[in-house]
């Protein structure tokens, strides 16, 4: 039975038997009639409190954010979302793979065309929180820590909060979290510096920075033919050159041409593929003949 009836049904029994006690407790026990002559629910008394389930202390501990209320539904929905846009972005020089363990993990890389650390190969990790987007910002950890006067020496963790002191959901996403990633190699901050030593030599001796970075971009280059750190089908790797494989995609990729029809529509010729759907293999696609 419900509390609240419980409790009304227990008033009304205990206002039946005062009414043999006297007029007047009669009068103040009775329930009052509005001009009609059509009773009203007795009002609640002060002193009671509703009664409601106990809330374990997880709940309790999840109830700040929006994702408590929708569980694993409304992060899976999120992190969608969020990957649907860094897709849309089109991030220059990043590519970005969820992994298949974790969707709160994804892995990528970030390829520096120019600038001090020109040809720069740096594989990278984005660990997000369990609670997002209510939670802190996403972590972007190296795999070969980089001198950067914003990444740690030791973990290779690149300072996010500097940019993102507070996680706002609906206004702050994971692309610009990579984004961010990207431009602290064109831009460097010292202020406040996970390596002071970095931070310092740019302040003080360019030069000898700049012989540092060289150093840190080769010692990352050196290990991009690594195996992955994680055991996830999904984890970036690289293979090194190899003609009989690599000769053909190439070839391909430099002979293409536009369709005479696509002439007139002035369309890119970048951003073709030749990925079938549903297929993982490079160049699974029927091509129509091109004409020259």
């Amino acid at each position: 039975m419900n509390p609240f009836w419980s409790m009304s049904a227990n008033n009304s029994r205990k206002r039946s038997d005062s009414e043999d006690k006297g007029g007047q407790m009669e009068q103040r026990l009775s329930s009052p009639r509005t001009s009609h002559g059509k009773k009203q629910l007795p009002s609640i008394p002060k002193n009671v409190v509703p009664i409601t389930k106990p809330m374990s202390p997880a709940t309790s501990a999840q109830s700040n954010g929006t994702h408590a209320s929708y569980g694993p539904f409304y992060l899976e929905y999120s992190l969608l979302a969020e990957f649907t846009l860094v897709i849309k972005q089109k991030l220059p020089g990043i590519y970005i793979q969820p992994s298949y363990r974790s969707a709160l993990m994804w892995f990528g890389v970030i390829f520096i065309r120019h600038g001090l650390y020109q040809d720069g190969v740096f594989k990278f990790t984005v660990y997000i929180p369990d609670n997002y987007p209510d939670g802190d910002c996403p972590r972007v950890v190296f795999d070969t820590p980089i001198f950067h006067p914003l990444v740690d020496p030791v973990s290779g963790e690149l300072d996010v909060k500097r940019a993102f002191t507070k996680w706002r959901r609906n206004h702050n996403h994971i692309w610009q979290v990579l984004m961010y990633a990207r431009t602290v190699f064109y831009k460097i901050h010292t202020t406040e510096p996970l390596n002071p030593e970095a931070a310092v030599l740019y302040e003080k001796d360019v030069q000898l920075f700049k012989s540092k970075v060289v150093d840190s971009v080769k010692l990352c280059n050196s290990h991009l033919f690594d195996q992955p750190k994680l055991d996830d089908p999904y984890a970036i790797s690289f293979s090194p050159w190899n003609p009989t494989i690599h000769d053909e995609a190439k070839e391909k990729m430099f002979t293409h041409k536009r369709r005479p029809e696509d002439h007139h529509k002035g369309l890119p010729v970048s951003g073709l593929s030749w990925v079938k759907p549903g297929s993982t293999q490079p160049f699974s696609k029927d091509d129509n003949p091109l004409q020259t």
